[in-house]
């Protein structure tokens, strides 16, 4: 049976991020005044990556991880400039670099005429209000649900409900999430109690998560509008 509401994640689903962050991270610690950024890389993607699972975990704000990353990289590598300052250009600068990934505003275009898209996703606002106006892709969503406006994040079902809430509360026995997460994205479906479909196109291990569909191309989201 074909879905008719769609929920979407955002960051390395849609979106390549990784090249998003690399740029934003040259330019900031060019400011900065580091020579070579990427003898720092390491370490500020352990910090990060700590920081948004503390996310997921409900241990730290979205909003905290802005300063907290770049407080941490700075004490552990002795970067000597201003913390407010840097957490600021790098924000501005995740919001006006990385592209969506070949193919998807076609995928999206082909969703929205068919099904009821929301994009739900763990990150900062100003970030991604950026991203989606820059990328032009807005409009193909009913809703928009950010966790740092919401004042909940994935996998928690309440950043679900907000969603379903905007929706009108549809059937949740037609509706699938979309994501590449596991712990957030496929967890928060199963905890809410809808579908759940796994991006996976690097086909990693599901490390004994249940999840109702898999794909490892983003064009194979055509079927879930289709019979």
């Amino acid at each position: 049976m074909p879905y008719t509401t769609i929920l979407l994640d955002f960051d390395h689903t849609l979106l390549d991020s990784d090249a998003s962050e690399a740029a934003a991270f040259e330019i900031t610690m060019r400011a900065a005044g580091v020579g070579d950024p990427s003898t720092v890389l390491d370490a500020y993607r352990r910090i990060n990556g700590a920081l948004w699972s503390g996310v997921e975990a409900g241990a730290v704000r979205p909003d905290d991880v802005r300063i907290l990353r770049f407080e941490q990289l700075f004490a552990e590598t002795g970067i000597d400039a201003d913390v407010e300052e840097m957490a600021e250009l790098f924000v501005t600068s995740l919001g006006s670099n990385g592209d969506l990934y070949p193919g998807t505003q076609d995928v999206l275009e082909h969703l929205a005429r068919r099904a009821r898209l929301a994009l739900v996703t763990n990150g900062l606002s100003d970030v991604q209000r950026s991203r989606l106006s820059r990328l032009g892709i807005e409009t193909l969503f009913e809703t928009v649900v950010i966790s740092s406006e919401v004042g909940v994040t994935k996998p928690r079902p309440e950043i679900f409900r907000f969603a379903f809430e905007r929706l009108g509360n549809p059937s949740r026995d037609t509706a699938v999430m979309v994501g590449d997460s596991l712990t957030s994205d496929m967890a928060g479906a199963i905890g809410f109690g809808i579908d759940s479909c796994w991006y996976n196109p690097h086909g990693l291990d599901r490390n004994g998560v249940e999840v109702t569909l898999e794909v490892s191309d983003l064009a194979d989201l055509r079927s879930l509008v289709s019979n």
